[in-house]
């Protein structure tokens, strides 16, 4: 069974920047180990539904970004420590928010595994 674990949340002043980690372990359902999997981050928002925030290939080669995190944050992953990161910079009070890490399946593209979530509060 894959888990997922997120660290690095806090609380930060506006502008200020945090890392967030996301260690992967466990065997997958699929002929796929975990390390083919493309990795991203999702952020829920009290009262607001769960959003995309970023995602990276298993080769790291393609990343995508939500509109709103473009240009300030910045996805990468390391394949030897099946580990992904997400480092955020210039936050602003919006960007609070528990945030998820996810897996996702190399073939049907569905999240198939999902964190228990890392808070990230920026105070004005």
């Amino acid at each position: 069974q894959v888990q997922l674990v997120e660290s690095g949340g806090g609380l930060v002043h506006t502008g200020g920047s945090l890392r967030l980690s996301c260690a992967a372990s466990g065997r997958t359902s699929s002929n796929y180990g975990i390390e083919r999997y493309a990795m991203g981050w999702f952020r829920q928002a009290p009262g607001k539904e769960r959003e995309f925030v970023a995602s990276i290939t298993w080769s790291a080669h393609l990343t995508d970004y939500s509109d709103s995190v473009k240009g300030r944050f910045t996805i990468s992953r390391d394949n030897n420590k099946n580990t992904i990161y997400l480092q955020m910079n210039s936050l602003k009070p919006e960007d609070t928010a528990v945030y998820y890490c996810a897996a996702r399946h190399p073939i049907n593209h569905q999240w198939d595994y999902w964190g228990q979530g890392t808070q990230v509060t920026v105070s004005s």
